[in-house]
């Protein structure tokens, strides 16, 4: 890992580097896959060694994308993808487990997720989970979308495993997890991965981020992933289609935020002053 890259301790013991690499939208129809690839190879040369897919992304299309960027460079990646909610019984999660390993060329996944609640008990994806484990399949489990109260039920369900991480939306302007879900999950030790940190790109070019980023010679999209940087156990995986996007997401591990930087961030996306439903994409 570069040492420019602060660090996120997962469960276990194992650093991983706080921005990684999104895939969402990458391997659709149209797009241009050495593009991704190269997108992709350009952050592990950084040191951006998390990388986020789904069985779910282009119906597996991200996958292969991946399974292509990290041919022959598999041992630098902590790679995490999805099971679909509606794929996550026993013996389906299973399936789709060996689905998704055949595209991604590998024999294992680092992190694998339950993408959202679903029709299917916890208990039965977790055991699917733990028999993945044991098999060597995969690495760690944990889910996305899940609330404080999911959370909790979870880790009734689990005990007594845990799951190693959460993925949730969370950018500047979706702060509403700061309400709650967030000091929870660093209370627990369970740290979340941010999805849409740039809002799919609606925060990019903000007059706030544009007004930080002068003081700073970083660009809009730098400073709010900067902002996500400051929070103690949170993985931003922004998704960038070139390899000049992706060094431009890097350097904003370069910006240190003054609390005068923070108090106008927080004038612009207020943060929550209630309890809000967790929002998803």
């Amino acid at each position: 890992m570069k040492a420019e890259l602060p660090a996120v301790t997962l469960p276990g013991g194992r650093q991983v580097p706080a921005l990684g690499l999104g895939t969402w939208h990458m391997g659709e129809d149209g797009a241009p896959v050495a593009d991704e690839v190269a997108s992709l190879r350009a952050g592990l040369d950084l040191g951006m060694t998390v990388i986020d897919t789904a069985e779910m992304y282009a119906d597996g299309g991200a996958e292969d994308v991946v399974g292509e960027a990290i041919a022959g460079r598999r041992d630098e990646v902590y790679l995490v993808s999805k099971v679909l909610p509606y794929n996550a019984s026993r013996a389906g999660t299973v399936a789709a487990c060996e689905a998704s390993l055949k595209r991604l060329g590998t024999d294992h996944i680092d992190l694998y997720l339950l993408h959202w609640r679903g029709r299917h008990p916890l208990s039965e994806t977790i055991e699917a989970f733990e028999r993945l484990k044991v098999d060597g399949k995969i690495g760690a489990w944990g889910v996305s979308n899940f609330d404080e109260s999911d959370m909790q039920e979870l880790l009734a369900a689990a005990e007594p495993a845990r799951p190693a991480a959460n993925q949730v939306l969370y950018n500047l302007a979706r702060r509403g997890i700061e309400y709650d879900l967030l000091r929870w999950s660093q209370v627990q030790g369970i740290p979340l991965m941010a999805y849409s940190p740039l809002d799919e790109g609606r925060l990019v070019g903000h007059p706030a981020l544009e007004e930080i980023g002068r003081i700073h010679d970083a660009s809009s999209a730098q400073v709010a992933l900067a902002f996500l940087l400051t929070k103690a156990g949170v993985i931003a995986i922004p998704k960038s289609g070139s390899p000049e996007r992706v060094r431009e997401n890097f350097r904003a591990a370069k910006i240190r935020l003054s609390s005068e930087d923070l108090r106008l961030l927080d004038q612009a996306f207020p943060p929550p002053t209630r309890k809000r439903p967790l929002e998803m994409i």
